[in-house]
């Protein structure tokens, strides 16, 4: 049995100045989201700091990925707040235990799905929905924000609600902190626009003007931090503050909350859980194929699931893969996992010896590198391209999008997933069913509707484009019956299964009760490129036994077999016609 991971045993010492570089950058990087997202969740700030330690660790065993960053992120914090803020007062000690529980019981799953091998659920949201979702996460979580840059209370369960409470707390408006705080979005977003350019002009390589903009947060905490200290704006301008941040490194400890609390937090642990994987695997693998690296989902989900574990026995939340900081770390230069740990040792030793530092940090520079980071997940590429190639999913994204910022983000995705879910089922119980005829000169085979092709009389030649269940059985029997009586002269109908994959036991009676109705009107029943798993189903029920001899390996050869069949019946009929009465 292997005790360490693949990279450890593998490490080449070329690779080690890489890993350092990426881990000092993204410590940078880090220290200002965990407090950010920490404020998100509804947390003490130094819970997020907490969360950016022991998960790194625990990912950089078991997880596949060379360099996804983990840590908290934004979808995960403002889902750890729906979860919890009906469940215990925003800060408290029992609210914070509640998140602990929520990271356990995000990461027990994962860890359960890993066990099981159910990489595959990564495939299980459609990516309109996962738009969807973070797109309506991104408005719900900037709305949310915005009264900590207007130095305000307003709340509320969705975006109409907050923004109503916030028309309402205009008049309350804290001048200094919102000078603060719109100083900051500004900073930020020139930084994340003009900075990188302006930085290559004078000399700076790509590579390096593209990481100094993204480590931008950084600066307009230390500035503000400054600024707020020295000129005391907490005690003669009211400018809320983060405050005292507890010094120390994390003791490991269970969650002390009833267990009937599992029963409350099971399903935003469900989803959280998706969710957080979803976008995990879909980061880790665009990063992996730029290097020629392979993602094991099965072992993300250990890695994620040992890292929220991590998370909640050190007093953090639920944490996952983080876009912004995997492309920093990617673009550092890390080579190996090694990168996360030099990160979480570097957090550590903040933790351990510089919370001071951050006391009279602003909330309103926290609100403003929340909304900066999230107003760029707002997907409206992906909508455009949708809506012009499939209505269906631009509906779903909307509606997953929709779903979150009008009724919160459980119901959201719930809505994304169902309709998904209803979307599929819809399309595969309406098949794509064509009638089809020979390319002349050819044993080619094509959609009489779209091609010049050349039929066989007396012949229905049918192609269903989807397996066959319950769901739409009975709309291809519908379909032959009808196409039969429109034609009275047809004496063979071939069922062409080149697409269908499983035929369920409701469509093998549905062809059972077909392949008798048809016979009763002196018309044979013949199948073409069935595939083999489903032969092999086929020969042990009694349509099988009946089709014997009528089962062709390709559409020619049944075409083949009615035409010669046909002929010998009109010789039939000709010598009984021409027999003496």
């Amino acid at each position: 049995m292997k005790i360490w991971p693949d990279w450890v045993r593998t490490y080449q010492k070329s690779w080690f100045s890489g890993d350092v570089v990426a881990g000092v950058i993204v410590t940078v990087m880090l220290i200002p989201q965990s407090l950010a997202y920490a404020l998100l969740a509804g947390l003490p700030p130094e819970v997020g700091l907490y969360a950016s330690i022991l998960p790194i660790m625990a990912y950089a065993l078991l997880g596949s990925s060379m360099t996804l960053a983990v840590g908290p992120v934004a979808v995960a914090s403002l889902m750890t707040a729906s979860a919890l803020q009906p469940l215990a007062s925003t800060g408290s000690a029992d609210y914070v235990a509640l998140a602990m529980l929520l990271s356990l019981l995000s990461g027990g799953m994962l860890l359960l799905f890993g066990a099981l091998r159910l990489g595959f659920l990564a495939h299980f949201l459609s990516h309109p929905v996962i738009s969807g979702f973070i797109s309506g996460s991104a408005i719900l979580i900037a709305a949310g924000q915005i009264k900590h840059l207007l130095g305000v209370k307003a709340g509320g369960s969705n975006v109409l609600e907050t923004l109503l409470q916030l028309a309402q707390a205009v008049p309350r408006t804290n001048g200094v902190t919102l000078g603060i705080g719109a100083a900051s979005v500004l900073f930020l977003v020139l930084a994340r626009k003009s900075l990188a350019p302006w930085l290559v002009r004078v000399g700076a390589t790509p590579k390096l003007a593209d990481i100094a903009s993204k480590l931008a947060p950084m600066l307009a905490v230390v500035v503000s931090t400054a600024l707020v200290a020295a000129l005391r704006w907490d005690q003669t301008a009211g400018v809320s503050i983060v405050g005292a941040v507890p010094q120390g490194l994390p003791g490991l400890a269970w969650p002390s909350v009833p267990f009937s609390a599992v029963g409350q937090l099971w399903l935003p642990a469900l989803l959280i859980s998706l969710v957080g994987f979803v976008e995990s695997v879909s980061v880790a693998q665009s990063l992996a194929l730029k290097r020629q690296q392979r993602i094991d989902p099965n072992r993300e989900l250990l890695g994620l699931g040992a890292a929220n574990v991590a998370s909640a026995l050190s007093g953090g939340f639920p944490v996952t893969g983080g876009f912004a900081r995997s492309v920093v770390n990617f673009a550092a230069g890390a080579n190996t996992p090694l990168a996360g740990v030099i990160s979480a040792v570097l957090m550590g030793v903040v933790i351990a010896a510089l919370t001071s530092l951050f006391h009279y940090l602003p909330h309103a520079v926290l609100a403003a590198t929340i909304i900066v980071a999230v107003v760029s997940l707002i997907d409206v590429q992906t909508l455009r391209e949708a809506w012009r190639y499939d209505k269906a999913d631009a509906m779903s994204l909307l509606a997953t999008a929709g779903g979150v910022v009008g009724w919160g983000v459980e119901v959201g995705i719930l809505m994304g997933v169902a309709l998904s879910l209803g979307t599929l089922v819809w399309r595969s119980s309406h098949p794509h069913i064509a009638v089809v005829g020979r390319v002349p000169g050819t044993e080619h085979f094509r959609n009489v509707a779209r091609h010049q092709v050349v039929t066989e009389p007396g012949l229905i030649a049918v192609r269903v484009d989807e397996s066959l269940y319950f769901a739409n059985s009975n709309v291809l029997q519908d379909t032959i019956e009808a196409l039969v009586l429109a034609h009275p002269e047809t004496r063979h109908v071939l069922l062409v299964c080149s697409a269908v994959n499983q035929i369920d036991a409701t469509a093998l009676g549905t062809l059972t009760d077909l392949e008798r109705s048809l016979t009763q009107r002196g018309i044979v029943l013949l199948l073409a490129e069935v595939k083999g798993p489903v032969l092999d189903r086929l020969e042990h029920t009694a349509l099988g036994q009946q089709l014997q001899g009528r089962v062709f390996l390709s559409t020619h050869e049944g075409f083949v077999f009615a035409h010669q069949n046909a002929g010998a019946q009109r010789s039939r009929l000709e010598a009984v016609a021409a027999s003496p009465a």
